[in-house]
């Protein structure tokens, strides 16, 4: 599994910063829907799901998290940390938010509206489905 970030690029001077994210340009897909996560206390993991269609990218945009990925062969992670840098989290892959800071707040451009059957929610379901889609 890759671990796939996209630089989004900061514009400013004096008067501070500026980051635009543009779908299609610095989203690798049309943008259905955004939502971002606030306020997580200390020792709170997040996620614990995978989509199977859905398509996200995730900005800390002030702050850090970790996130695990896994695509049922093999895991990885990565800290967010860095306003400009968007990570790519495809279809199938598990993922797991966690290690906030605090105030941090994780930002994410999805590809798709919300549908609750687009989630895997358990584990173990998550690998049976994942070695049917590989066969």
């Amino acid at each position: 599994m890759e671990i796939i970030k996209y630089p989004l690029q900061m514009h400013g001077d004096y008067r501070g910063h500026l980051v635009a994210v543009e779908e299609k340009k610095d989203i690798p897909f049309e943008i259905k829907r955004v939502y971002y996560i606030v306020d997580t206390a200390q020792g709170v993991v997040r996620g614990h799901h995978a989509h199977k269609s859905l398509e996200q990218v995730l900005v800390c945009v002030h702050g850090s998290v970790k996130i695990t990925l896994d695509d049922g062969t093999e895991r990885k992670t990565v800290v967010l940390d860095d306003p400009c840098d968007g990570l790519y989290v495809s279809n199938n892959i598990w993922r797991e938010m966690s290690e906030f800071s605090e105030h941090a707040v994780l930002i994410v451009f999805a590809s798709k509206f919300y549908d609750e059957n687009d989630y895997i929610r358990d584990y173990d379901e998550f690998l049976k489905y994942v070695r049917e889609q590989n066969n």
